[in-house]
């Protein structure tokens, strides 16, 4: 399996590679979150499985229904510089809440808030630490 792959004379780390990144990020993130705030639930029966659960679930909402929010609140996220894509994050974590019941649950919009804030800050060292370096390398050996 390759981890960078020449698209259409562009780099691009293998899908898989990044998913797992990812989920490994988010896994973390959530467990860290459910450590610090008594307001983030996850089922404590099965909390390592139900951890990995929402992070994959809230990946595959993140590629499937949030550019679709995205593009739609464009203006908005223009106008608000940017500050609005923090409540799309926000809408995402709600969304996931609901999907899992009483299996996870986000009691504090603010501690919800903070999630979706600490998510970005976990998407933006991934891209910027892991997966943009990993493909500056690649490039510059071609």
């Amino acid at each position: 399996m390759q981890l960078v792959i020449k698209d259409k004379k562009k780099l691009r780390i293998n899908k898989i590679f990044e998913s797992l990144l990812y989920i490994v990020g988010y896994t973390i993130s959530f467990i860290i979150v459910t450590n610090l705030f008594d307001s983030v639930y996850i089922d404590i029966g099965h909390y390592l499985i139900y951890s990995i659960l929402i992070v994959i679930i809230l990946s595959l909402l993140n590629k499937t229904i949030k550019p679709i929010l995205v593009t739609l609140t464009i203006p908005i996220t223009g106008v608000t510089l940017g500050v609005f894509y923090l409540f799309i994050n926000l809408f995402m974590l709600k969304l996931t809440d609901w999907i899992f019941g009483k299996h996870f649950q986000l009691e504090n919009i603010f501690v919800a808030f903070f999630v979706a804030v600490l998510l970005s800050i976990v998407n933006f060292l991934i891209e910027n630490i892991i997966i943009k370096p990993i493909i500056k390398g690649v490039k510059k050996y071609e």
